[in-house]
């Protein structure tokens, strides 16, 4: 099973969307709110050089936004 974590804000269209999709595919994942968590906001820049939500990480890839077409493919969906 793949290692699944999303960095999002409460307000974020696509954030919702992509933990929904999560949620109904059974996909297990780990969430962070970098609105409020200024430590998991400087790992999310860090890790992508900007700020936009969500970031996807799946094992050792990561994916800006919600690509459901690229997060099936990664969890050989």
């Amino acid at each position: 099973m793949s290692n699944v974590t999303i960095y999002s804000t409460p307000t974020c269209h696509f954030c919702h969307a992509a933990k929904e999709f999560f949620t109904e595919n059974k996909v297990a994942f780990t969430e962070h709110d970098v609105a409020s968590d200024m430590d998991k906001r400087t790992e999310m820049i860090e890790m992508t050089g900007q700020m936009g939500v969500p970031v996807i990480k799946i094992d050792e890839d990561i994916i800006v936004g919600f690509d459901e077409d690229k997060i099936k493919e990664l969890l050989k969906m």
